[in-house]
């Protein structure tokens, strides 16, 4: 039957089943069921054929958008819509954080007489805030690696800007752009040769993603770049003993990992002195855990 012309009318209690069918919707179990089913329907046979074949020609028609590169525009949008997000999500937050204080104000006052005198009511809530405050531009980061890894996996022609053949002008062009002398990990042992990196567009300025792939074209990314920028300490902050507060940030457990699943793909990131890393895969936790372990291990030797 000619695609262009209209096929017989599919009865209305059936269209469903038949176009799950026409699209590979269906178990094989199911599909065997229903294509005996309609066997000897000759109408219906001609039904399915017409929409098989429409399906074809659509498939043909957008067949070049499949390996399209994907415009720098569209990752950005990506990225403003997570940050999006994130920001309503971190007024739900606040909100709720808000009415916490309040009730444990209110608490306070009508149990004021019974509080001991070492144990201030606010010091929970206080801590909770805290902790959000510096919590948050990492938890973004790692969003936004996960939304980036999303973007450029499926691409088959133009996965990275610069192939992993030409890795010393990879490394020396990204640390130029992230002001920063970076190493590329090796993961042969792990099964993963690196494909190449390029640049991105982040919150606080550029970032770097390099690509890997297994032999069985599963594909995993690093991300990473600075989380915020980073604090003027001028000569002066080494006396009157300010030296202790510059130095708690290294002590603060900011580099430990933190697994997320909260954008397209899982993952692990951690910080280190205002710098960010996240490793993002379609893979399990303990596989990714594994990766990321390795990966720290190279570049905190």
């Amino acid at each position: 039957m000619d695609p262009t012309y209209p096929a017989p009318p599919a009865p209305a209690e059936e269209s469903s089943a038949w176009h799950a069918l026409v699209d590979g919707q269906l178990s094989p179990a199911q599909a065997q069921a229903l294509r005996e089913q309609l066997r000897d329907d000759e109408e219906a046979q001609a039904t399915l054929a017409h929409w098989q074949a429409q399906r074809q020609r659509l498939h043909d028609l957008h067949q070049d958008l499949l390996h399209a590169p994907v415009p720098d525009a569209l990752l950005a949008a990506a990225l403003r819509a997570t940050d999006r997000r994130e920001q309503q999500a971190q007024w739900w937050r606040w909100g709720g954080m808000a009415a916490s204080v309040l009730l444990a104000f209110v608490l306070g006052w009508t149990g004021r007489s019974q509080w001991p005198a070492g144990l201030p009511g606010k010091t929970l809530a206080t801590g909770q805030g805290a902790a959000l405050v510096v919590a948050e531009p990492a938890q973004r980061f790692a969003q936004q690696a996960s939304v980036a890894h999303a973007v450029y996996q499926p691409e088959v022609r133009h996965p990275v800007e610069v192939t992993a053949a030409q890795q010393d002008h990879l490394v020396q062009w990204l640390s130029k752009r992230l002001d920063r002398p970076l190493k590329v990990p090796v993961l042969g042992a792990q099964g993963y040769e690196l494909v190449g990196g390029r640049l991105l567009p982040g919150d606080t300025g550029v970032r770097a993603q390099f690509m890997y792939q297994n032999s069985a074209g599963q594909r995993i990314t690093l991300y990473l770049g600075a989380l915020a920028p980073t604090p003027s300490r001028p000569a002066s902050d080494n006396q009157g003993g300010t030296k202790a507060r510059t130095e708690a940030p290294a002590a603060a457990p900011t580099t430990a990992f933190q697994f997320t699943h909260e954008g397209p793909v899982p993952g692990f990131y951690w910080t280190d002195a205002g710098f960010g890393y996240a490793l993002s895969g379609q893979l399990s936790r303990p596989e990714l855990l594994s990766l990321a372990t390795a990966v720290y291990q190279q570049l905190n030797p």
